[in-house]
């Protein structure tokens, strides 16, 4: 490879509980990179050791290995410190081209992201975020409700999200999703084998009742997490500063199979995340979306669930996507009823909604493996006085413009269920059930308020 080297040394995030999609992803960047470098943080053995584990390898093998110690007690607090320093003695040594950073199991890419973000200058820079999937594995990682600490895939000590939960934010906050079909000694979670008509459950998990397993955390979470906040960045690869990289990287033929992918784990992929580039782990495209560019502000932008890009309608392979659009507000105690066989209709849900006894509350909506999180999003803009919208990001302001009423203002009930044998008329109509009726509506505000509460100890637990 010739040429001068690129200045700001590009940074690429590989995510993915997919551990030998993830694995053959990173190995096929350093291939077609020459020069390039893998940075891993093992987060597997830390409590017991006080440390994480670190490596530095090239597409030969190990080059150095260290250990960092835990911070409070935390293994992801230990790779926030370790990442950024580790990163800029590569990139001052003056021969690396590329870092790839493999990210552990269930460490989710945007935090690390936004970490790597704050940071970027002279030296660094972050070319991209790719999430590696085997997509035979889609549905049943999407159906394990089993918490992270059951299955030892725990970022952090209270480390509370299910792998379900954990998986869907990896797939659809990555902009690319690098394919690796039947990856060498890939397999599903043993009690994730959800039956494709039943995706919400399976015989060792069932589908969870608020007062189980959910919330979940779904916003913003404590310092100890090891992620961020749950939509895609959906702005198509850009030309972005050291693109020659990929200019210059070799062709590679796609990764042989270990057997056939079946249509239908492609189609839900697509389905939950439509706007993502699926590129085969062997395409010469793969390294060139790595190395687009990535923007931190936009992608967490689209994450927010006033504004975030969600799935449209869509119905193929068995697959279908019911997006639901209404205006008037949800009766409190009749959806919060209805929540468990809401949760259990699709592998995957997500939205925004409102309560007509908490109308100027935001409401986040997110449910995979059977457990929901119910979260305050914060106020509806309409709920705001004018002249806080000049403190609201533009992206947030064209969403509610986009959905304005001009009685209710943004607020509006915007989900979408996404599954294999989904039941679209019978979630339909229970969707449906939930909302008030014309004489409840007819009350009007004064008297929704006065509607019971039966989402206070979900959004307003007791400590």
């Amino acid at each position: 490879m010739t040429g001068t080297l690129p200045t700001p040394l590009p940074v690429v995030l590989v995510a993915g509980l997919h551990a030998d999609a993830r694995e053959a992803t990173v190995a096929r960047l350093l291939d077609a990179v020459p020069g390039s470098v893998a940075l891993h943080h093992d987060l597997s053995d830390a409590v017991a050791d006080g440390s994480v584990r670190r490596t530095v390898r090239d597409r030969t093998g190990v080059l150095d290995e260290g250990r960092a110690p835990l911070v409070n007690d935390c293994a992801c607090c230990a790779l926030r410190e370790d990442l950024v320093p580790e990163l800029r003695r590569l990139a001052a040594g003056g021969t690396c081209r590329m870092a790839v950073v493999e990210l552990w199991d269930s460490v989710e890419p945007q935090a690390m992201a936004e970490v790597v973000a704050a940071h970027a200058g002279d030296d660094l820079r972050i070319g991209g975020v790719v999430t590696a999937v085997d997509p035979a594995l889609v549905l049943p990682y999407l159906a394990c409700g089993d918490d992270l600490a059951e299955a030892g895939l725990a970022a952090a000590a209270g480390d509370q999200r299910t792998v379900a939960d954990a998986w869907a934010r990896q797939v659809e906050y990555a902009p690319v999703l690098a394919l690796v079909p039947g990856a060498p000694g890939a397999s599903a979670p043993p009690e994730a084998r959800a039956h494709p008509e039943d995706p919400g459950a399976h015989p060792e998990q069932p589908c969870a009742h608020p007062d189980g397993r959910t919330p979940r955390p779904a916003g913003p979470r404590a310092a100890a997490g090891p992620d961020g906040l749950p939509h895609p960045d959906a702005d198509p690869p850009t030309e972005a500063p050291g693109n020659d990289l990929a200019a210059e990287a070799p062709g590679l033929g796609l990764l042989d199979a270990q057997g056939p992918a079946d249509p239908a784990d492609f189609e839900l992929l697509a389905q939950l995340h439509p706007t993502a580039r699926r590129l085969p782990v062997g395409s010469p495209e793969l390294v060139a979306a790595a190395l687009a560019g990535f923007d931190v502000e936009a992608a967490a932008a689209r994450q927010h669930p006033a504004c975030a890009l969600l799935p449209q309608e869509a119905d193929a392979e068995g697959v279908t996507t019911v997006v639901w659009h209404r205006v008037r507000p949800f009766h409190p105690g009749r959806l919060y009823a209805a929540l468990e066989d809401l949760t259990c209709a699709a592998a995957r849900s997500r939205g925004r909604f409102w309560l007509a006894d908490r109308p100027d509350t935001l409401l986040s909506w997110e449910a995979a493996g059977g457990a929901l999180c119910v979260e305050s999003a914060g106020p509806w803009l309409a709920a705001l006085p004018d002249a806080a919208w000049e403190l609201v990001p533009p992206t947030r302001r064209v969403a509610a413009a986009l959905d304005w009423h001009p009685e209710h203002g943004d607020r509006a009930q915007h989900l979408t269920f996404t599954s294999p044998g989904l039941d679209s008329e019978g979630l339909l109509a229970l969707l449906e059930s939930c909302l008030l009726t014309d004489a409840e509506y007819a009350a009007g505000p004064d008297a929704w308020r006065a509607l019971p509460h039966a989402f206070d100890g979900l959004l307003d637990p007791v400590s």
